[in-house]
């Protein structure tokens, strides 16, 4: 028999691999790019909130001190803590997704998610505190003559302030909603087990997104709510 007459046996193909990629660490590549590309054009979007805060941070310090120091530190606090413990458990997350191991999985996916969604309700705890104290920018916007944190402050420059403050974190907020639709679809397809130690891109992919998130709110931590602490006598 010549060795023309040789049958071929084609290569497995694989359900989740995309007909236009040679092979899953190919697919992979190309979606981690994919990735990275749209983080840095988050970058950019949020760099120019963050330029435009520290203009007028330095142009107006005293007003955006006086405007941090009615923010709840503590809930802000408790809030980077857990993002940090989010972060972690994207991290076993992906870990499980690379070893195979189903349940571990949705364990640390929901567990993110619970870890989310704690994030957001004290995050709308602190929004709904700011709608009592009348420090939502607007036509409602007001300052209590009497308040000793903004003695000698223009009103005006406070509710720059604020609107910088709803602006950047209500922004993060979105995102981190965004974040809980994606894990939600990660956790349904773990638990149909789409997910393999072949196949495990989305979960790397998903979380690379939220731990931008995460850096994010890091930044926005300090900047919004450490100026100038001291305590108000």
């Amino acid at each position: 028999m010549h060795s023309s007459d040789a049958t071929v046996v084609p290569t497995p193909h694989h359900p989740k691999l995309a007909h236009h990629f040679d092979n899953l660490e190919q697919q992979k590549e190309a979606s981690t790019l994919g990735m990275w590309i749209f983080l840095v054009n988050e970058i950019m979007f949020f760099g120019g909130m963050f330029t435009a805060y520290l203009v007028y941070r330095h142009r107006y310090f005293d007003a955006f001190a006086a405007g941090s120091n009615t923010l709840d530190l503590w809930a802000g606090a408790i809030n980077t803590a857990i993002l940090i413990g989010s972060s972690l458990t994207v991290v076993l997350a992906v870990y499980a997704a690379q070893m195979g191991r189903r349940r571990s999985l949705i364990l640390w996916l929901v567990l993110t998610m619970v870890l989310g969604a704690a994030f957001l309700g004290i995050k709308a705890y602190e929004y709904a505190h700011k709608f009592e104290e009348h420090h939502v920018p607007g036509p409602s916007f007001h300052i209590e003559p009497n308040d000793p944190h903004f003695k000698g402050v223009d009103p005006q420059r406070a509710q720059l302030y604020f609107s910088l403050y709803f602006a950047m974190t209500g922004m993060h907020a979105l995102h981190m909603i965004i974040g809980l639709g994606v894990f939600s679809w990660l956790t349904w397809n773990a638990y149909k087990g789409r997910f393999t130690v072949e196949y495990h891109s989305p979960v790397e992919i998903g979380g690379l997104y939220w731990h931008f998130v995460d850096i994010v709110w890091i930044f926005l931590f300090p900047l919004l709510y450490l100026i100038s602490r001291h305590p108000t006598h």
